[in-house]
């Protein structure tokens, strides 16, 4: 769920785009990012808030479907699969502006969606990678990945998706480490790579929903 265009330039220091983003985003919906503004082809201090596409499509995408496995990159892979080394070797951080997130909850037997949230309803900022891809019209197009890491024994995160799977979380990046996390080299990124704090988020049941087609 974004969080709102007010809350990104409160809370994350980058003029939103005049978007009124879908109140949740799947995989290939446009959803807000917020990333190290370009100056000449190149990253400067200045943030910048864009729509991208959630689901990273990488610039040797022939039809740019690749949104539809790509939307988290699993943090122990993330430097050697082909979808995303690009991003990270060019180290193309951005911060997800969210307010909440669903997971699958499987404790009576059968999934029920449930959402995650910050215990005290602020909004927060998720690790991820993005790159571009040129579509046939010759428009390049934003795209992102949500980086996630182990959580089996997470007192949150591992309440979730089914018996015996793995137990994944993404990546949620402290307000006073945004601009180090957008500037990170590859060294230093991998360093931020934990489970979200158990004891700032809770969890609540949802009506269960069926992602529109």
């Amino acid at each position: 769920r974004p969080t709102s265009r007010e809350m990104i330039e409160e809370y994350f220091g980058a003029p939103a785009p005049d978007i009124e983003f879908r109140e949740e985003a799947y995989p290939g919906y446009a959803a807000p990012i917020v990333r190290l503004a370009q100056q000449d082809g190149h990253p400067c201090d200045r943030r910048e808030c864009i729509a991208a596409v959630f689901g990273l499509i990488p610039a040797w995408s022939k039809d740019g479907k690749n949104y539809r496995s790509t939307y988290n990159s699993r943090s122990e892979t993330i430097f050697s699969k082909p979808s995303y080394r690009h991003a990270w070797k060019k180290r193309q951080f951005c911060i997800v502006p969210m307010a909440a997130f669903y997971e699958p909850n499987y404790e009576t037997g059968k999934p029920i969606r449930w959402r995650i949230e910050r215990q005290d309803r602020k909004p927060f900022g998720v690790a991820a990678i993005y790159d571009h891809w040129k579509n046939p019209n010759g428009e390049w197009i934003p795209s992102f990945s949500l980086i996630t890491v182990n959580a089996d024994p997470h007192p949150v995160m591992g309440r979730f998706h089914a018996l015996g799977d793995e137990k994944r979380s993404i990546v949620v990046i402290d307000p006073d480490h945004y601009g180090n996390w957008l500037r990170a080299s590859t060294d230093e990124a991998v360093t931020y790579f934990a489970p979200i704090p158990a004891d700032s988020f809770t969890t609540l049941t949802a009506a269960k929903v069926k992602p529109p087609a």
